[in-house]
């Protein structure tokens, strides 16, 4: 990987294992726009950024060298080496090939973990357009404008801990409402204290983040993996429970093993795109 900085832009070449459109459209996240083909734009802790894959690399537009050092590097797990990930986990489990293959320029994001919570809190029986909607609304109504004017912030726990779910009808997020609320009180009140979970084992970080209302071990493995490093983590849903049933009926040790996260993302984006 070679990074070149100029006055406003920053531009990768040689970046191997990256697909921004693979990465942005994998249901990690849900506050990325695609402006044009390849050319996504987007805003994480508080910050704007528009970002343009093609044939010459990767380019981050009107940046600074301090917001790529500090949020977009870690973000986009820049320095992790998924081609050695992409090997470990095709030879661990050879069926896992042609899913691997499909989906190699997926990474997993750093999110910021009281958004990764809350994103997929919102998720729940839901679809992509609606849970963007529903996020959309909440930055609008409770978090900060950014300077530049291209958008809000998300909401912070302090922002929404010592609301009522009246507040949130704008939102219109249904049943959701009252587990929002629920995870900014316990969050704010330190019962569920998050920067903690990074170390926690998997297991006894789960535990935590299911005293939540409204977060069972889908969401709890979703937040864990993309808001906190745990990429053992293999969240379990409708598509995953499918593909597993099929592929993988006497079991895999994908499952378990300490990029899980990232098999659990090849084998999301392929089936999905089998449908």
């Amino acid at each position: 990987m070679y990074i070149s900085f100029t006055k406003n832009d920053i531009a990768i070449t040689d970046l191997q294992h990256f697909d921004l459109a693979q990465t942005l459209e994998s249901g990690q996240c849900f506050r990325w726009q695609q402006l044009a083909e390849n050319r996504y734009s987007g805003i994480v802790c508080g910050c704007y950024v528009e970002i343009l894959q093609d044939a010459q690399g990767l380019t981050f537009f009107n940046t600074t060298e301090a917001d790529f050092e500090q949020i977009w590097r870690p973000f986009f797990h820049l320095d992790c080496d998924y081609a050695s990930i992409f090997v470990h986990l095709i030879n661990l489990e050879p069926e896992l090939l042609q899913a691997a293959e499909y989906s190699q320029g997926i990474r997993i994001l750093a999110q910021e973990p009281w958004e990764a919570l809350c994103s997929f809190i919102i998720s729940q029986n839901n679809n992509i357009p609606r849970i963007k909607g529903i996020i959309g609304r909440l930055c609008e109504c409770f978090g900060e404008p950014l300077a530049n004017g291209k958008g809000y912030a998300f909401p912070t726990v302090e922002a929404l801990m010592h609301l009522n779910p009246e507040d949130l009808a704008p939102l219109r997020s249904g049943f959701r409402a009252k587990y929002i609320l629920d995870a900014a009180k316990k969050i704010g009140s330190g019962i569920v204290n998050l920067p903690d979970l990074r170390t926690l084992p998997l297991a006894q970080a789960r535990a935590e983040l299911v005293k939540i209302c409204g977060v069972g071990p889908k969401v709890a493995d979703c937040t864990l993996l993309y808001g906190l490093g745990h990429l053992e983590a293999f969240p379990v849903d409708v598509w995953i429970k499918r593909v597993m049933e099929q592929y993988f009926p006497n079991g895999t040790p994908i499952t378990t093993d300490s990029y899980a996260g990232v098999a659990q993302q090849y084998l999301f984006y392929w089936v999905r795109s089998l449908s």
